[in-house]
């Protein structure tokens, strides 16, 4: 059986006891029955995996010490920003779960011409918070020791004109520039539009901000596919799936 695995937000020492939170604790008691003696590894963030011991177990607390700290080299080379349209319930779900089980080091949900989602000032914090407690999760899952960011939702023209990186991709099928073209990029943006697609002034629009066109094949993906199979293949080439 694997070892629990869990992300705890705040720093650690070797030899250090601390509580852990409410919600890691409830799976420890209560989901899994752990006791005393039973060993777990922590993450929180930084790169780093801590090795715990539990030390006491109640139906609403839990403590444990740190026994060791490791250093795993899992985060990708590849510094992945994926600028994706706000989708419907569990299509965004489905998309931030597996980019971040495939290296992404950021997603930006966007608002562009053809999204149906419409969200106000607290449904847009409620969502965000809900989507990045869904990369914490793929990280606990994926053995990530880094929790990608889940930005606050912006406009689209707000993100083409403020995004840097070394490459910038737009998803536009009718294209047939191959990546090979492209020197490797140390860092890349991705566009990646809703249901509908971008609107061709949308596409436009990112070109004139030095975006490149480009295209996964010869199909059209859905906008939750779209970017596991993009990152799949820019992993390949340039980060640490080959």
């Amino acid at each position: 059986m694997r070892t629990p695995r869990f992300y705890e937000p705040q720093a650690f020492t070797e030899g250090q006891t601390f509580n852990l939170s409410d919600g890691a604790t409830q799976h420890v008691s209560r989901a899994l029955r752990m006791r005393p003696g039973d060993q777990l590894i922590l993450f929180n963030g930084d790169g780093c995996e801590y090795f715990a011991e539990l030390t006491e177990v109640a139906k609403r607390s839990a403590r444990a010490q740190i026994t060791k700290i490791t250093t795993p080299t899992r985060q990708s080379p590849l510094k992945v920003t994926i600028g994706q349209s706000v989708s419907r319930g569990e299509r965004m779900d489905y998309a931030i779960q597996k980019a971040t089980e495939l290296g992404m080091q950021q997603m930006v949900p966007l608002f562009t011409e053809r999204c149906e989602v419409r969200l106000n000032a607290e449904r847009q914090d409620k969502r965000r918070q809900h989507w990045q407690q869904v990369a914490v999760s793929a990280c606990e899952q994926s053995l990530r020791c880094d929790v990608p960011e889940i930005t606050a939702p912006q406009s689209l023209n707000e993100w083409i004109n403020s995004v840097e990186a070394d490459l910038k991709l737009v998803l536009h099928h009718h294209t047939e520039q191959p990546l090979g073209d492209f020197d490797k990029p140390e860092s890349i943006a991705l566009l990646i539009g809703p249901e509908g697609g971008l609107s061709e002034t949308e596409v436009e629009q990112a070109l004139t901000q030095g975006f490149k066109p480009v295209a996964f094949g010869p199909r059209v993906f859905r906008t939750e596919t779209a970017p596991v199979a993009a990152l799949s293949v820019l992993q390949y080439l340039w980060g640490d799936l080959g």
